[in-house]
């Protein structure tokens, strides 16, 4: 009986050596057949560090054009939406109680001129005292002072343009009587404009007075430039933002007050920068590597990143120019994996205008 059973447990023997060698075979196969990759040829270039955000267009100069004084609007000189040069009449108030008052004072005066030139002669001649004569001059230092005042509340009867711009819609009508205070209209210089917006707390040491940069409206197709004027003096302690504005010319006033902005300042331009794309960067717990492609075999190199755009990240040391990056089947490969080039794409240097 034990010799039937022989040849049986040598067969088994023998197909399982087989088996366990076949399965070494293909092991070994596939711990050393090559990775199919694409590889980039690193070569320096200018890197701008640029910064993003939205901001609203303001005028650069803005007056609400209130009354002064209450009465009756007996003149209006401008026309809505039309353009005035500073120092135009814009509106008259009814002032004809004023003017009678002032035509009586001006009488007043010549009458005190004369007797303050008669007491000054008769006091060069000693015919009269000086108090007198202080009397007279007293006199006509107050009808000059009432007249000066009288000019002034003639003067707040009418609303002259403080700058040269455009006006808005008016809110009055020739006729009505208007209350002191009221809002006539609003005048807006707009060429050129400002652009006011609000960068995050790392930038507040960074984006200073000027600096360039550009903006995009929603119903303009190009961009336009400005250049930064003013920086607040302060971090808003609830936004943890500074708030920053901008000026930009605007000939033919197309660009309108309150219109959306978005707007992108250069931070930095870092000429002859070492560039990767994102998906080349592996982060480890030791820190961050790439694989580059050396003798047909994938090498893994430890790196030190700097600044990050949206699709690439500087290498501030690690790579040199002229290296080969790998960039795809990274999860495929480790240091020392056979590799096969599949591509080669060489990225060359950019400038900006």
């Amino acid at each position: 009986m034990k010799n039937l059973y022989l040849p049986i447990i040598c067969l088994s023997m023998i197909m399982a050596g087989c088996s366990h060698n076949k399965s070494k075979q293909t092991d070994t196969g596939r711990r050393f057949s090559a990775v199919t990759v694409d590889i980039k040829i690193i070569e320096p270039r200018l890197l701008i560090n640029e910064f993003y955000t939205t901001g609203s267009i303001l005028a650069n100069e803005r007056v609400e054009l209130r009354s002064e004084v209450s009465g009756r609007v007996t003149g209006i000189y401008f026309e809505e939406g039309s353009q005035v040069s500073n120092g135009d009449l814009l509106l008259k108030i009814n002032d004809s109680e004023l003017q009678a008052q002032l035509l009586k004072v001006e009488a007043q005066e010549k009458l005190a001129e004369q007797e303050e030139y008669r007491s000054r002669k008769l006091l060069e001649m000693k015919a009269v005292s000086q108090e007198e004569y202080d009397v007279a001059l007293h006199e006509l230092t107050a009808i000059q002072a009432e007249k000066q005042l009288l000019k002034a509340q003639i003067a707040k009867t009418e609303i002259h343009a403080p700058l040269s711009g455009k006006i808005g819609l008016r809110y009055v009508s020739p006729g009505s009587y208007i209350p002191s205070n009221t809002l006539v209209s609003t005048l807006q210089q707009v060429d050129p404009i400002k652009i006011e917006f609000s960068v995050p707390e790392k930038y507040s040491l960074t984006v200073k007075k000027g600096m360039h940069l550009t903006f995009t409206v929603e119903n303009i197709d190009r961009s336009s430039d400005g250049m930064v004027y003013a920086v607040e003096s302060g971090i808003d302690p609830q936004t943890r933002t500074i708030k920053v504005r901008a000026r930009s010319p605007n000939p033919g006033s197309l660009l309108m007050p309150g219109t959306y902005a978005r707007i992108s300042i250069i931070i930095e331009r870092i000429p002859d920068a070492l560039t990767i794309p994102s998906e080349a960067l592996l982060t480890e717990l030791e820190g961050t590597k790439v694989f580059v492609y050396r003798n047909g075999k994938a090498l893994s190199v430890p790196v030190e990143t700097g600044l990050r755009t949206s699709t690439d990240v500087q290498i501030t040391s690690g790579l040199s120019a002229g290296d080969s990056l790998i960039t795809t089947g990274l999860l495929q490969i480790s240091n020392g994996t056979p590799v096969v080039i599949k591509t080669s794409l060489t990225e060359t240097a950019t400038s900006v205008q």
